[in-house]
């Protein structure tokens, strides 16, 4: 992306706007609507596991995780309730039990640091995959340089267990044992109960599934917010605003209602990043008024419809 002019400071009179638009309140009925129907789902499929066919059973589960990621996204933003610690109890459920992810892992990269530091080198972790590609920082290793988009593009199918890792890793060697034993429990109370209703063989077929379904449809939704965007060091961040900040490192894609319930609410992303406790359900409406804003200031917006987003990031892939 190209160094754009400084934006100007009026983030105070968008907010103003979308506050007086009531898109900024809180939605605990709704938020615990879709909660309860997810936990519900969950139970009901593996009450009757063994009248589903495997592949169909991993697929219906994928749809049930996937809910779950974006639930447990949103509650940690505080989108549902403002008290932050009984946000962060009711998203266990979805990101420990139902996922065996951690929400303090998830908090601690997500909310702490790549939101405070948007696409900020030597601070958010997510724009340095792959040794640092989409970085201005780039590596220099002959092995990735010759397969790297085998690398990037296959890692995609295998997101969920890296999640998983990278969450138990947190949690022990930050001692948080309360929510390692809530993770571990993931494994009888899902699997478990899975292989006892209709035995080992259908169990993988539908791990198996829900793998390879559910690791690129996350991986594919989230590497659009960011990567091939502009990226900063600290110093330049210093002169920036948070609104500059925040629209220069984020990109948000085209497309209403569908595209928004399959990215869960990420398509949105600069909207996002610019109101983080901003409720799924009200951020098209929010990038309505933010588009508008953008236009009437003259800001630079970036948006662009989803497949384009993916050219953008294999271009970028290729300066490594």
């Amino acid at each position: 992306m190209s160094k754009f002019a400084q934006y100007p400071d009026t983030f105070d009179e968008l907010k103003e706007q979308v506050r007086k638009a009531g898109l900024l309140k809180r939605v605990p009925v709704r938020g615990s609507l879709e909660m309860i129907a997810i936990l519900l789902s969950v139970i009901a499929a593996l009450a009757t596991a063994a009248l589903w066919n495997p592949i169909l059973l991993g697929l219906f589960l994928t749809l049930l995780f996937t809910r779950s990621v974006f639930v447990s996204h949103d509650i940690l933003h505080t989108q549902y309730f403002k008290n932050k610690a009984l946000s962060k109890k009711l998203s266990y459920p979805f990101s420990a039990l139902i996922l065996s992810n951690s929400s303090s892992w998830w908090d601690y990269k997500h909310n702490v640091n790549h939101h405070t530091y948007c696409n900020i080198v030597e601070k958010d972790a997510d724009i340095r995959a792959l040794d640092g590609a989409f970085t201005p920082n780039k590596g220099n290793r002959p092995l990735l340089k010759k397969y790297k988009h085998l690398i990037f593009w296959g890692a995609m199918f295998f997101m969920f267990p890296a999640f998983i890792a990278q969450s138990y890793k947190f949690v022990i060697t930050r001692k948080l044992w309360g929510e390692f034993a809530l993770m571990l429990f993931h494994w009888p109370l899902i699997w478990g109960t899975l292989i006892y209703q209709i035995g080992a063989l259908d169990t993988l077929i539908v791990a198996l599934t829900l793998n390879f379904v559910l690791s690129p449809w996350l991986a594919f939704g989230f590497i659009t917010n960011h990567l091939g965007c502009e990226t900063f060091n600290e110093e330049e961040a210093k002169n920036f605003s948070w609104m500059e900040l925040q629209m220069r490192g984020s990109r948000s894609l085209k497309g209403g209602f569908l595209v928004h319930w399959f990215y869960g609410g990420l398509n949105t992303q600069i909207e996002h990043h610019l109101f983080p406790k901003a409720p799924r359900f009200n951020l098209l409406k929010v990038q309505k008024m933010t588009k508008e804003f953008a236009k009437k200031y003259n800001i630079p917006y970036f948006e662009t419809t989803p497949i384009m987003a993916y050219i953008q990031i294999n271009e970028a892939l290729k300066e490594y």
